[in-house]
C-alpha cells in the first residue's frame, strides 16, 4: 500500500459516475496520493502534446478501486507499482529484483484482467528508514543492518500498519534480525518526519521518493540485504486502449523513462511542501531537458 494522502485540496472527486465519455479521449486515472497525482498529470499531458485528446479522472481511492474502474472500462490508464501489484493485488511473495517484479506482474495482469503495464521508470518509490544526518553519524547508521543491531537504543517514528505488514516491523526483525527498539510510537502519515525533526525519534520509516528527503537534513538507510520489494511505477493500459491508440505506448514509455527517484522528489517536494499547483510542476517536468527542474 503506498501513501495514504488524499488529494481533496488538489482535486475534486471523479466523475467515475457519469453517463457518458467522450470515445475519443484516452481517460487518465490517478488514486488519490500526491505522487500518483503527479505522475498522471505528467502522462495526461504527455499525451496532450502528442496530439491526443485527454479526459481526467484523478483522486480515485485505493488500488482496488483503480483495477475496478479499469475491468469496468470507466478509465483507461493510470500508474501503478510493481509492488503494489504483485503483494496487494496479486497477492504474491514481496520480490525485491525489478526485473522479476515486472515481469511478473505484466504477464499475471495481462492474462488476469486483459491489462498491459508499459515501460517501468527507473524511480523505486521502496519502502525506506530514514533518520538525521547527525543521528546517522553519532550511531554509525548506513544500512539497515546497523540499524538491527542497534535498534535497542533507539525510539521508532511509524505508521499503525507498519507494525503488523510482513513487509513492514515483523519482517524487518524475521529477516535481518535485531530491530527491537528501545521505543515504538505512532503517527499520523504527515507527522512522523516531524517527530524525528523534533527530537522525538530517532529513525522513522520512509517512502524513498518522499518531497521531505529531498529538502529536509536525512538520510535514507541502505537496504543492505534487499529485502524490501521493488516499486517501480508504470502505466496500466487497458488493451483496447492501445489498439486504438498505436502511439499512446511509445509517448508514455518515453516519458517513463525520465521519472527517476530525484526528479520524483522533487516533484513531490513542489507540491506537498512548497504548495505549487501540480499541474504546473508536471508542466515543468516535461519542458526540462531532464525531468530534474521541478522544484524552482
Amino acid at each position: 500500500m503506498r501513501r495514504s494522502e488524499a488529494l481533496a485540496s488538489l482535486v475534486a472527486a471523479p466523475l467515475i459516475s457519469r453517463c457518458a465519455f467522450d470515445p475519443s479521449a484516452v481517460r487518465i486515472a490517478s488514486k488519490n496520493f500526491t505522487e500518483s497525482f503527479l505522475v498522471a498529470e505528467i502522462y495526461a499531458q504527455a499525451l496532450e502534446r502528442a496530439g491526443l485528446r485527454v479526459e481526467r479522472l484523478f483522486n480515485l481511492g485505493s488500488t482496488q478501486i483503480a483495477l475496478a474502474a479499469m475491468q469496468r472500462g470507466n478509465i483507461d490508464c493510470y500508474p501503478e507499482y510493481t509492488g503494489t501489484a504483485l503483494v496487494d493485488v496479486l497477492h504474491l511473495p514481496p520480490q525485491a529484483n525489478p526485473r522479476i517484479a515486472y515481469a511478473t506482474v505484466a504477464r499475471q495482469f495481462e492474462a488476469r484482467y486483459g491489462l498491459e503495464w508499459l515501460a517501468p521508470a527507473p524511480m523505486n518509490d521502496s519502502q525506506g528508514l530514514a533518520t538525521t544526518r547527525e543521528i546517522a553519524a553519532r550511531e554509525h547508521l548506513t544500512t539497515l543492518s546497523d540499524v538491527a543491531r542497534a535498534a535497542g537504543r533507539l525510539r521508532l517514528a511509524t505508521i499503525q500498519e507498519f507494525l503488523a505488514r510482513p513487509d513492514g516491523l515483523p519482517g524487518l526483525q524475521k529477516f535481518y534480525g535485531g530491530f527491537h527498539f528501545r521505543e515504538v510510537r505512532t503517527y499520523d502519515i504527515a507527522l512522523k518526519y516531524r517527530a524525528l525533526l523534533d527530537g522525538r525519534a530517532d529513525v522513522a520509516t520512509a517512502f524513498t521518493t518522499d518531497g521531505a528527503i529531498a529538502t529536509q537534513s536525512l538520510v535514507v538507510l541502505r537496504d543492505d540485504g534487499h529485502f524490501w520489494p521493488a516499486y517501480n511505477i508504470a502505466p496500466v493500459v487497458r488493451a483496447a486502449t492501445l489498439r486504438a491508440h498505436p502511439n499512446l505506448r511509445a509517448v508514455l514509455d518515453g516519458i517513463s523513462s525520465r521519472i527517476t527517484d530525484a526528479a520524483a522528489r522533487a516533484m513531490n517536494d513542489a507540491v506537498e511542501n512548497k504548495q505549487r499547483d501540480p499541474a504546473d510542476v508536471a508542466a515543468a517536468f516535461l519542458s526540462s531537458r531532464d525531468g530534474g527542474n521541478t522544484a524552482s
